[in-house]
Protein backbone atom coordinates (compact mmCIF):
# COMPACT_ATOMS: atom_id res chain seq x y z
CA UNK A 1 0.00 0.00 0.00
CA UNK A 2 1.28 3.43 -1.18
CA UNK A 3 1.07 5.96 1.50
CA UNK A 4 2.34 9.72 0.50
CA UNK A 5 3.31 12.14 2.39
CA UNK A 6 0.82 14.72 3.98
CA UNK A 7 -0.42 16.87 1.24
CA UNK A 8 -0.25 14.04 -1.58
CA UNK A 9 -1.93 11.50 -3.15
CA UNK A 10 -2.06 8.58 -5.43
CA UNK A 11 -3.10 9.97 -8.33
CA UNK A 12 -3.45 6.04 -10.24
CA UNK A 13 -1.96 3.04 -10.51
CA UNK A 14 -1.67 -0.22 -12.64
CA UNK A 15 -1.20 -4.01 -12.09
CA UNK A 16 -0.28 -6.75 -13.46
CA UNK A 17 -2.75 -9.52 -14.18
CA UNK A 18 -1.93 -11.25 -10.61
CA UNK A 19 -2.69 -7.89 -8.66
CA UNK A 20 1.15 -6.89 -8.62
CA UNK A 21 1.72 -3.10 -8.23
CA UNK A 22 3.66 -1.92 -11.30
CA UNK A 23 3.89 1.61 -10.97
CA UNK A 24 2.16 4.42 -8.41
CA UNK A 25 1.76 7.98 -9.84
CA UNK A 26 2.07 10.09 -6.78
CA UNK A 27 0.82 14.01 -7.40
CA UNK A 28 -0.80 17.07 -5.51
CA UNK A 29 -4.00 18.57 -5.76
CA UNK A 30 -4.58 21.75 -7.52
CA UNK A 31 -4.50 23.67 -4.52
CA UNK A 32 -1.26 21.59 -2.77
CA UNK A 33 -0.82 24.98 -0.74
CA UNK A 34 -3.73 24.97 0.98
CA UNK A 35 -3.74 21.24 1.82
CA UNK A 36 0.49 21.24 3.29
CA UNK A 37 1.20 20.96 6.89
CA UNK A 38 2.36 24.73 7.14
CA UNK A 39 -0.35 26.23 4.55
CA UNK A 40 -3.08 24.46 7.06
CA UNK A 41 -1.65 25.91 10.34
CA UNK A 42 -1.61 29.31 8.58
CA UNK A 43 -5.00 28.88 7.86
CA UNK A 44 -6.20 27.96 11.11
CA UNK A 45 -4.57 30.90 12.45
CA UNK A 46 -5.94 33.34 9.54
CA UNK A 47 -9.51 31.75 10.67
CA UNK A 48 -9.01 32.30 14.57
CA UNK A 49 -7.85 35.36 13.75
CA UNK A 50 -10.57 36.32 11.93
CA UNK A 51 -13.39 34.96 13.97
CA UNK A 52 -11.43 36.98 17.23
CA UNK A 53 -11.59 40.25 15.34
CA UNK A 54 -15.45 39.23 14.85
CA UNK A 55 -16.04 39.38 18.19
CA UNK A 56 -13.89 42.22 18.62
CA UNK A 57 -16.06 44.13 16.44
CA UNK A 58 -19.46 42.99 17.64
CA UNK A 59 -18.04 44.08 21.46
CA UNK A 60 -17.65 46.97 20.28
CA UNK A 61 -20.85 47.76 18.88
CA UNK A 62 -22.27 46.17 21.83
CA UNK A 63 -19.99 48.99 24.41
CA UNK A 64 -21.16 51.51 22.07
CA UNK A 65 -24.73 51.12 22.58
CA UNK A 66 -24.52 50.37 25.83
CA UNK A 67 -21.90 53.63 26.35
CA UNK A 68 -25.27 55.75 25.09
CA UNK A 69 -27.71 53.69 27.30
CA UNK A 70 -25.52 54.49 30.35
CA UNK A 71 -25.28 58.55 29.56
CA UNK A 72 -29.19 58.45 28.89
CA UNK A 73 -29.60 56.89 32.50
CA UNK A 74 -26.70 59.34 34.12
CA UNK A 75 -29.16 61.95 33.41
CA UNK A 76 -31.56 60.41 35.34
CA UNK A 77 -29.17 59.38 38.38
CA UNK A 78 -28.49 63.64 38.48
CA UNK A 79 -32.29 63.95 38.07
CA UNK A 80 -32.81 61.79 41.06
CA UNK A 81 -29.99 63.30 43.19
CA UNK A 82 -31.90 66.72 43.08
CA UNK A 83 -35.06 64.74 43.70
CA UNK A 84 -33.47 62.97 46.92
CA UNK A 85 -31.98 66.66 47.90
CA UNK A 86 -35.88 68.13 47.88
CA UNK A 87 -36.72 65.25 49.78
CA UNK A 88 -34.39 65.42 52.17
CA UNK A 89 -35.70 69.54 52.89
CA UNK A 90 -39.02 68.80 53.39
CA UNK A 91 -40.16 65.10 53.51
CA UNK A 92 -43.57 66.23 54.01
CA UNK A 93 -44.61 67.52 51.38
CA UNK A 94 -42.80 66.43 48.72
CA UNK A 95 -42.70 62.15 49.63
CA UNK A 96 -46.42 61.61 48.76
CA UNK A 97 -46.61 64.02 45.69
CA UNK A 98 -43.26 62.57 44.52
CA UNK A 99 -43.39 58.85 45.40
CA UNK A 100 -44.93 57.68 42.33
CA UNK A 101 -42.30 59.55 39.87
CA UNK A 102 -39.37 58.10 41.93
CA UNK A 103 -40.72 54.51 42.05
CA UNK A 104 -40.53 54.88 37.94
CA UNK A 105 -37.29 56.31 37.65
CA UNK A 106 -35.94 53.47 39.88
CA UNK A 107 -37.45 51.38 38.36
CA UNK A 108 -36.20 52.50 34.57
CA UNK A 109 -33.09 51.92 36.35
CA UNK A 110 -33.30 48.25 36.90
CA UNK A 111 -31.93 47.48 32.96
CA UNK A 112 -28.77 49.10 33.94
CA UNK A 113 -27.69 45.96 36.72
CA UNK A 114 -27.35 43.59 33.51
CA UNK A 115 -25.41 46.00 31.52
CA UNK A 116 -22.87 46.91 33.87
CA UNK A 117 -22.28 43.04 34.64
CA UNK A 118 -21.91 42.79 30.99
CA UNK A 119 -19.67 45.11 31.04
CA UNK A 120 -17.42 43.28 33.54
CA UNK A 121 -17.49 39.87 31.03
CA UNK A 122 -16.80 42.03 28.00
CA UNK A 123 -14.12 43.39 29.47
CA UNK A 124 -12.27 40.49 30.52
CA UNK A 125 -13.32 38.90 27.34
CA UNK A 126 -11.37 42.06 24.86
CA UNK A 127 -8.62 41.57 27.59
CA UNK A 128 -8.28 37.62 26.66
CA UNK A 129 -7.99 38.31 23.24
CA UNK A 130 -5.44 40.55 22.88
CA UNK A 131 -3.32 38.27 24.29
CA UNK A 132 -4.31 36.04 22.00
CA UNK A 133 -3.60 38.22 19.33
CA UNK A 134 -0.13 38.82 20.49
CA UNK A 135 0.30 35.39 20.64
CA UNK A 136 -0.65 34.64 17.01
CA UNK A 137 0.88 37.46 15.79
CA UNK A 138 4.30 35.72 17.06
CA UNK A 139 3.33 32.52 15.62
CA UNK A 140 3.01 34.00 12.36
CA UNK A 141 5.86 36.18 12.12
CA UNK A 142 7.99 32.68 12.79
CA UNK A 143 6.13 30.53 10.63
CA UNK A 144 6.59 33.81 7.60
CA UNK A 145 10.15 33.78 8.51
CA UNK A 146 10.41 29.97 8.15
CA UNK A 147 8.65 30.03 4.57
CA UNK A 148 10.04 32.79 3.04
CA UNK A 149 8.72 35.93 1.03
CA UNK A 150 9.15 33.67 -2.09
CA UNK A 151 8.36 29.83 -1.32
CA UNK A 152 4.72 30.20 -2.08
CA UNK A 153 5.72 31.50 -5.55
CA UNK A 154 8.12 28.76 -5.75
CA UNK A 155 6.01 25.54 -4.69
CA UNK A 156 3.20 27.05 -6.54
CA UNK A 157 5.41 27.01 -9.66
CA UNK A 158 6.88 23.53 -8.87
CA UNK A 159 3.45 22.08 -8.45
CA UNK A 160 2.11 23.02 -12.32
CA UNK A 161 5.71 21.52 -13.22
CA UNK A 162 4.16 18.03 -11.63
CA UNK A 163 1.21 18.88 -13.19
CA UNK A 164 2.04 19.03 -16.43
CA UNK A 165 4.67 15.94 -16.69
CA UNK A 166 1.31 13.88 -14.87
CA UNK A 167 -0.31 15.88 -17.88
CA UNK A 168 2.34 14.10 -19.89
CA UNK A 169 2.09 10.89 -18.67
CA UNK A 170 -1.48 10.25 -19.07
CA UNK A 171 -1.48 11.00 -22.26
CA UNK A 172 0.58 8.02 -23.32
CA UNK A 173 -2.28 5.87 -21.40
CA UNK A 174 -4.23 6.08 -25.03
CA UNK A 175 -3.70 2.19 -25.23
CA UNK A 176 -4.64 -0.38 -23.15
CA UNK A 177 -5.79 -3.66 -22.16
CA UNK A 178 -9.07 -4.60 -20.93
CA UNK A 179 -8.95 -5.57 -17.24
CA UNK A 180 -12.48 -4.53 -15.63
CA UNK A 181 -16.05 -3.00 -16.63
CA UNK A 182 -18.37 -1.54 -14.50
CA UNK A 183 -21.33 0.11 -14.09
CA UNK A 184 -24.03 0.42 -15.56
CA UNK A 185 -24.78 3.95 -15.36
CA UNK A 186 -28.71 4.31 -16.36
CA UNK A 187 -28.75 7.41 -18.67
CA UNK A 188 -32.47 7.72 -19.70
CA UNK A 189 -35.26 4.48 -20.22
CA UNK A 190 -36.55 4.90 -23.67
CA UNK A 191 -37.69 3.81 -26.94
CA UNK A 192 -38.14 0.00 -27.97
CA UNK A 193 -36.26 -2.64 -26.36
CA UNK A 194 -33.82 -2.55 -29.31
CA UNK A 195 -31.65 0.77 -30.46
CA UNK A 196 -28.39 2.25 -30.30
CA UNK A 197 -27.22 5.92 -29.07
CA UNK A 198 -23.67 7.03 -29.99
CA UNK A 199 -21.40 10.56 -29.66
CA UNK A 200 -18.38 10.88 -31.96
CA UNK A 201 -15.11 9.71 -30.71
CA UNK A 202 -13.80 12.29 -32.90
CA UNK A 203 -15.35 15.31 -31.86
CA UNK A 204 -13.44 17.77 -29.50
CA UNK A 205 -14.47 18.02 -26.13
CA UNK A 206 -16.73 21.20 -26.54
CA UNK A 207 -18.47 18.80 -29.24
CA UNK A 208 -20.74 16.79 -27.03
CA UNK A 209 -23.60 15.47 -29.66
CA UNK A 210 -25.60 12.76 -29.18
CA UNK A 211 -27.44 10.69 -31.53
CA UNK A 212 -30.39 8.04 -31.09
CA UNK A 213 -31.67 5.47 -33.25
CA UNK A 214 -34.46 3.28 -32.30
CA UNK A 215 -35.00 0.17 -33.16
CA UNK A 216 -33.35 -2.46 -35.46
CA UNK A 217 -35.00 -2.31 -38.84
CA UNK A 218 -37.55 -0.74 -40.62
CA UNK A 219 -36.53 2.89 -39.39
CA UNK A 220 -34.31 5.34 -41.05
CA UNK A 221 -34.92 8.42 -38.61
CA UNK A 222 -32.03 9.81 -36.83
CA UNK A 223 -32.57 11.98 -34.01
CA UNK A 224 -29.79 14.84 -32.82
CA UNK A 225 -29.32 16.13 -29.38
CA UNK A 226 -27.03 18.85 -28.89
CA UNK A 227 -25.57 17.49 -25.12
CA UNK A 228 -26.07 14.52 -22.86
CA UNK A 229 -27.95 16.48 -20.57
CA UNK A 230 -30.47 17.73 -23.53
CA UNK A 231 -30.93 13.79 -24.32
CA UNK A 232 -31.74 13.22 -20.88
CA UNK A 233 -34.86 15.80 -21.48
CA UNK A 234 -35.42 14.79 -24.45
CA UNK A 235 -34.38 18.22 -26.09
CA UNK A 236 -34.00 17.42 -29.58
CA UNK A 237 -31.58 19.54 -31.56
CA UNK A 238 -32.48 18.58 -35.29
CA UNK A 239 -33.84 15.25 -37.27
CA UNK A 240 -32.50 13.27 -40.07
CA UNK A 241 -34.14 11.39 -42.56
CA UNK A 242 -32.33 9.02 -43.90
CA UNK A 243 -32.14 7.54 -47.99
CA UNK A 244 -32.68 4.27 -46.75
CA UNK A 245 -33.25 2.49 -43.47
CA UNK A 246 -30.82 0.39 -41.54
CA UNK A 247 -30.49 -3.49 -40.26
CA UNK A 248 -29.49 -3.94 -36.83
CA UNK A 249 -27.97 -1.64 -34.18
CA UNK A 250 -24.92 -1.82 -34.58
CA UNK A 251 -23.76 1.68 -36.52
CA UNK A 252 -21.11 4.00 -35.25
CA UNK A 253 -20.77 8.11 -36.15
CA UNK A 254 -16.98 9.20 -36.61
CA UNK A 255 -15.59 12.28 -37.53
CA UNK A 256 -18.90 13.61 -38.48
CA UNK A 257 -20.52 11.09 -40.44
CA UNK A 258 -22.80 7.96 -39.74
CA UNK A 259 -21.76 4.59 -41.06
CA UNK A 260 -24.51 1.82 -41.33
CA UNK A 261 -25.96 -1.26 -42.38
CA UNK A 262 -28.50 -0.61 -45.42
CA UNK A 263 -31.01 -3.05 -44.74
CA UNK A 264 -31.89 -6.10 -46.37
CA UNK A 265 -27.96 -5.94 -47.85
CA UNK A 266 -23.95 -6.01 -46.77
CA UNK A 267 -23.86 -2.53 -48.20
CA UNK A 268 -21.99 -0.26 -45.53
CA UNK A 269 -23.55 3.70 -46.22
CA UNK A 270 -21.30 6.66 -44.90
CA UNK A 271 -23.60 9.86 -44.44
CA UNK A 272 -22.59 13.10 -43.47
CA UNK A 273 -24.50 15.08 -40.96
CA UNK A 274 -23.40 18.26 -42.55
CA UNK A 275 -24.53 17.91 -45.84
CA UNK A 276 -26.78 15.66 -44.76
CA UNK A 277 -26.24 13.29 -48.26
CA UNK A 278 -24.85 10.27 -48.79
CA UNK A 279 -20.93 10.35 -48.89
CA UNK A 280 -20.20 6.87 -49.72
CA UNK A 281 -21.60 3.34 -49.99
CA UNK A 282 -19.73 0.13 -51.02
CA UNK A 283 -20.72 -3.53 -50.21
CA UNK A 284 -18.80 -5.47 -47.83
CA UNK A 285 -17.82 -8.34 -50.21
CA UNK A 286 -18.84 -12.06 -48.87
CA UNK A 287 -20.46 -10.47 -45.79
CA UNK A 288 -23.62 -12.39 -44.25
CA UNK A 289 -26.42 -10.28 -43.90
CA UNK A 290 -30.15 -10.32 -43.06
CA UNK A 291 -30.09 -12.53 -39.94
CA UNK A 292 -27.60 -15.33 -41.61
CA UNK A 293 -24.55 -14.63 -39.14
CA UNK A 294 -26.52 -11.82 -36.25
CA UNK A 295 -25.26 -11.92 -32.95
CA UNK A 296 -27.18 -14.51 -30.57
CA UNK A 297 -30.09 -12.01 -29.97
CA UNK A 298 -30.92 -11.90 -34.23
CA UNK A 299 -32.31 -8.31 -35.17
CA UNK A 300 -30.22 -8.14 -38.08
CA UNK A 301 -27.27 -7.30 -36.17
CA UNK A 302 -24.93 -9.37 -39.16
CA UNK A 303 -22.68 -6.47 -39.51
CA UNK A 304 -21.24 -4.35 -36.79
CA UNK A 305 -19.41 -1.36 -37.44
CA UNK A 306 -17.00 0.53 -34.77
CA UNK A 307 -14.12 2.76 -34.17
CA UNK A 308 -11.21 2.49 -31.46
CA UNK A 309 -8.12 4.82 -30.32
CA UNK A 310 -5.77 3.81 -33.65
CA UNK A 311 -7.28 6.95 -35.13
CA UNK A 312 -8.21 7.15 -39.45
CA UNK A 313 -9.47 3.99 -39.31
CA UNK A 314 -12.60 2.03 -39.08
CA UNK A 315 -13.84 -1.47 -37.91
CA UNK A 316 -16.32 -4.02 -39.75
CA UNK A 317 -16.94 -7.09 -37.75
CA UNK A 318 -19.24 -9.73 -39.68
CA UNK A 319 -19.15 -13.71 -40.64
CA UNK A 320 -18.82 -14.69 -43.75
CA UNK A 321 -19.49 -18.51 -45.40
CA UNK A 322 -15.65 -18.94 -46.18
CA UNK A 323 -15.00 -18.15 -42.75
CA UNK A 324 -17.36 -21.16 -41.83
CA UNK A 325 -19.87 -18.52 -40.49
CA UNK A 326 -16.58 -17.59 -37.70
CA UNK A 327 -16.23 -13.61 -36.85
CA UNK A 328 -14.37 -12.03 -39.55
CA UNK A 329 -12.30 -7.97 -38.44
CA UNK A 330 -11.83 -6.07 -41.43
CA UNK A 331 -10.05 -2.35 -41.40
CA UNK A 332 -11.89 0.17 -43.54
CA UNK A 333 -10.88 3.57 -45.17
CA UNK A 334 -13.52 5.52 -43.51
CA UNK A 335 -13.53 7.77 -46.94
CA UNK A 336 -13.61 5.38 -49.27
CA UNK A 337 -14.81 2.32 -47.33
CA UNK A 338 -12.58 -0.03 -49.30
CA UNK A 339 -11.08 -2.87 -46.96
CA UNK A 340 -7.04 -2.01 -45.53
CA UNK A 341 -6.44 -5.34 -43.92
CA UNK A 342 -8.54 -8.53 -42.89
CA UNK A 343 -8.31 -11.03 -39.86
CA UNK A 344 -10.39 -14.34 -39.34
CA UNK A 345 -10.87 -15.76 -36.21
CA UNK A 346 -12.15 -18.92 -34.61
CA UNK A 347 -15.10 -17.33 -32.74
CA UNK A 348 -18.88 -18.32 -33.71
CA UNK A 349 -20.59 -14.98 -34.87
CA UNK A 350 -23.92 -16.71 -34.05
CA UNK A 351 -22.52 -17.74 -30.42
CA UNK A 352 -21.41 -13.79 -29.95
CA UNK A 353 -23.79 -11.67 -27.46
CA UNK A 354 -22.20 -8.59 -28.73
CA UNK A 355 -18.73 -7.12 -29.44
CA UNK A 356 -16.09 -3.90 -28.99
CA UNK A 357 -13.10 -2.67 -30.31
CA UNK A 358 -10.59 -1.17 -27.68
CA UNK A 359 -7.14 -0.55 -29.35
CA UNK A 360 -7.44 -3.16 -32.04
CA UNK A 361 -8.62 -5.67 -30.13
CA UNK A 362 -11.89 -7.28 -30.40
CA UNK A 363 -13.39 -8.04 -27.11
CA UNK A 364 -16.58 -10.43 -27.43
CA UNK A 365 -19.22 -11.28 -24.80
CA UNK A 366 -21.05 -14.64 -24.65
CA UNK A 367 -24.44 -13.98 -24.65
CA UNK A 368 -26.68 -10.72 -24.79
CA UNK A 369 -28.76 -11.79 -21.59
CA UNK A 370 -27.51 -12.27 -17.80
CA UNK A 371 -24.86 -13.41 -16.92
CA UNK A 372 -23.04 -11.86 -19.94
CA UNK A 373 -19.39 -11.41 -19.42
CA UNK A 374 -16.20 -11.04 -22.06
CA UNK A 375 -15.31 -14.09 -23.06
CA UNK A 376 -12.74 -13.76 -26.22
CA UNK A 377 -10.39 -10.96 -27.32
CA UNK A 378 -8.38 -11.01 -30.46
CA UNK A 379 -5.89 -8.39 -31.07
CA UNK A 380 -5.30 -7.75 -34.67
CA UNK A 381 -1.99 -6.49 -33.76
CA UNK A 382 -0.48 -9.77 -32.79
CA UNK A 383 -3.04 -11.80 -35.05
CA UNK A 384 -3.82 -13.97 -31.57
CA UNK A 385 -6.54 -14.74 -29.76
CA UNK A 386 -6.87 -15.64 -25.97
CA UNK A 387 -9.98 -16.59 -23.37
CA UNK A 388 -10.89 -14.26 -20.83
CA UNK A 389 -13.15 -13.82 -17.77
CA UNK A 390 -14.23 -10.05 -17.52
CA UNK A 391 -18.08 -10.02 -16.00
CA UNK A 392 -20.55 -7.28 -16.78
CA UNK A 393 -23.65 -6.27 -15.17
CA UNK A 394 -26.38 -6.93 -17.58
CA UNK A 395 -28.94 -5.24 -15.36
CA UNK A 396 -31.77 -4.91 -18.03
CA UNK A 397 -31.59 -8.73 -18.52
CA UNK A 398 -30.88 -8.18 -22.64
CA UNK A 399 -28.74 -6.20 -24.39
CA UNK A 400 -28.86 -5.46 -27.91
CA UNK A 401 -25.75 -2.50 -28.46
CA UNK A 402 -22.53 -2.51 -26.58
CA UNK A 403 -19.73 -0.03 -28.39
CA UNK A 404 -16.92 1.56 -27.08
CA UNK A 405 -16.14 5.43 -27.16
CA UNK A 406 -12.56 6.13 -26.76
CA UNK A 407 -13.06 9.48 -26.44
CA UNK A 408 -14.95 9.22 -23.53
CA UNK A 409 -13.48 5.45 -22.48
CA UNK A 410 -16.69 4.37 -22.03
CA UNK A 411 -19.14 1.39 -22.99
CA UNK A 412 -22.38 2.48 -24.80
CA UNK A 413 -25.14 0.32 -24.56
CA UNK A 414 -28.78 -0.09 -25.36
CA UNK A 415 -30.22 -2.02 -21.85
CA UNK A 416 -33.78 -3.48 -22.97
CA UNK A 417 -35.18 0.04 -23.34
CA UNK A 418 -32.50 1.60 -20.98
CA UNK A 419 -29.67 3.64 -22.60
CA UNK A 420 -26.40 3.07 -19.90
CA UNK A 421 -22.78 3.44 -20.15
CA UNK A 422 -20.17 1.49 -18.48
CA UNK A 423 -16.56 2.56 -17.15
CA UNK A 424 -13.51 0.06 -18.54
CA UNK A 425 -10.61 -0.42 -16.70
CA UNK A 426 -7.79 -0.60 -18.74
CA UNK A 427 -3.87 -1.91 -18.55
CA UNK A 428 -0.99 0.56 -19.36
CA UNK A 429 2.19 0.00 -20.16
CA UNK A 430 3.69 3.66 -19.82
CA UNK A 431 7.37 4.23 -21.67
CA UNK A 432 8.94 7.19 -20.12
CA UNK A 433 11.59 9.24 -21.82
CA UNK A 434 14.56 7.62 -19.57
CA UNK A 435 13.44 3.94 -21.39
CA UNK A 436 15.67 2.68 -23.37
Amino acid sequence: TIRPKEGWQVYSSAQDADGRCICTVVAPEQNLCSRDAKGRQLRQLLEKVQNMSQSIEVLNLRTQRDFQYIMRMESQIKGLRSKFRQIESDRKTVVNKNFQELKGKMESLQPLIPVLEQYKTDAKLISQFKEEIRNLSGVLMGIQEEMGAYDYEELQQRVLNLENRLRNCMNKLTCGKLMKITGPLTVKTSGTRFGAWMTDPQASPKNNRVWYMDSYTNNKIVKEFKSIADFVAGVESRTYNLPFKWAGTNHVVYNGSLYYNKMQSNIIVRYSFETGRVVTQRALESAGFHNVYPYTWGGFSDIDLMADELGSNLWAVYATNQNAGNIVISQLNPDTLQILNTWNTEYSKRNAGESFMICGTLYITNSHLTGAKVYYAYSTKTSTYEYTDIPFHNQYFHMSMLDYNARDRALYGWNNGHQVLFNVTLFHIIKTEDDS
